[in-house]
């Protein structure tokens, strides 16, 4: 198929199953973009045993293929999806809780990340599928990070304190940008070549170049790319072009980003945050603000469509490894426990000097989604002997988190309001 035909049917499906949500199951939409694939594609497996002759499951499966997830995600939709997140966040909330924010972004990461991967490790040695340790960490690396995509997009359509709003939000959008540095050093580790390093070239010294130029480069290019364009859009008064200005940002960046071998997330959502406020009330009038705002929701709904859409077909080419589906289930009390020590640790070291709300490890534990960004990480892990159990792994826990935690963080959400109200 060419690049026009899958473009054309993921979007003829996006809409086809975003109707059909809306009309009839009344799904969160990108859940129900989730729901509506899974189900299409459990029918083509049950056509294909009915029919093989007709080999539809594999047309299906040779045309996703052609799509890199990984490049589509990482390197595409990802810098937009960010972009419009960040645009609509205000920054006043999140410098009020700027230091849980930035505890739970980064040693909440590493706690959550180290916990998986050495819980997972023991756990495939047991069941006899042994994975050296570094794998293990490498599962836990990608699995960590809460995919702002999926959180935004399901805090739209719930009513929780406006605290614990900003933490969850404002972790969900830096801490991918940690994760992939940490993912990035890990993979390093355990395979050299990735990283243009030997392991005995491995050292603090190593892990310190690599945070900054991928964290702090990428700080630093978000600040940067952001001020020109505010300065760009503070001289003109004209929405049209203002808009374009902002998507060329976006992209900019990011392309600048994966030049220098920074960090693109934490690029682009430094700019987000700073055209969505700074830029906002200094170089926007009212018109261009309404029609800035409304192009970035609109661009987030039809990413978060194809995004959710291909995350459900993916389970044509993951269940290629069903064999490792019960161990999957073992694993994901094991994220979710490390989700736990990763909110729990830093809100008690933040107890003494800051005020949290009644329920708050319990709501950013349950919120704490996963979706693309972890499914993006695993398939781009290099063809060996552990990527398949990786993969399993990591989606079963995706479709779980996305699913089953989104469906029911309204109800923990409510019981949160009723505890603070």
């Amino acid at each position: 198929m060419s690049l026009l035909e899958i473009l054309a049917l993921l979007l003829s499906l996006s809409a086809l199953f975003g109707y059909i949500n809306h009309r009839f199951f009344k799904l969160p939409h990108t859940i129900g973009m989730m729901v509506m694939a899974l189900l299409a594609s459990g029918m083509i497996v049950l056509i294909d045993l009915t029919v093989p002759q007709y080999q539809i499951s594999n047309n299906i499966q040779n045309a996703l293929k052609q799509v890199d997830f990984y490049a589509l995600v990482m390197n595409g939709m990802l810098s937009v999806l960010l972009f419009a997140g960040a645009v609509h966040v205000d920054l006043t909330d999140l410098n009020e809780r700027k230091y849980s924010i930035a505890l739970m972004a980064s040693l909440g990461l590493l706690l959550s990340t180290f916990f998986i991967g050495g819980s997972v490790y023991y756990i495939l040695q047991w069941a006899g599928f042994g994975i050296p340790f570094i794998w293990a960490l490498l599962f836990g690396a990608l699995i960590s990070p809460t995919d702002p995509v999926a959180v935004l997009g399901i805090l739209k359509t719930v009513n929780i304190p406006r605290s614990l709003k900003a933490k969850i939000t404002g972790e969900s959008l830096f801490n991918d940008g940690i994760g992939v540095v940490v993912f990035v050093i890990l993979l390093a580790i355990a395979v050299p070549e990735a990283g243009h390093s030997s392991v005995e070239g491995i050292s603090l010294l190593f892990v310190a170049s690599i945070f900054m130029q991928e964290a702090v480069g990428g700080l630093i290019l978000g600040l940067v790319g952001g001020y020109i364009a505010f300065y760009a859009m503070r001289k003109i008064d004209e929405h049209n072009i203002e808009v374009l200005i902002t998507l060329a940002l976006v992209t900019g960046i990011y392309a600048i980003a994966i030049r220098l071998h920074t960090s693109g997330p934490l690029a682009v959502v430094v700019a987000g945050l700073f055209i969505g406020n700074h830029g906002a009330r200094f170089a926007m009038s009212e018109n261009t603000r309404k029609h800035v705002f409304q192009f970035w929701e609109l661009l987030d709904e039809v990413f978060n469509s194809i995004l959710f859409l291909l995350i459900g077909l993916e389970v044509l080419i993951i269940a290629a490894y069903y064999s490792y589906a019960m161990i999957a289930l073992i694993v994901i009390p094991v994220v979710l426990l490390g989700r736990l020590i990763g909110v729990f640790i830093p809100i008690s070291l933040l107890k003494a000097k800051l005020n949290f709300s009644k329920g708050a490890t319990r709501f950013l534990t349950w919120g704490g989604l996963r979706g693309g960004i972890s499914v993006a990480l695993v398939l781009s892990l290099p063809e060996n002997e552990y990527k398949p159990i990786l993969l399993m792994l990591t989606y079963v826990t995706v479709l779980f988190s996305i699913i089953v935690q989104g469906l029911s963080i309204k109800s923990v959400a409510n019981y949160v309001a009723k505890l603070n109200s």
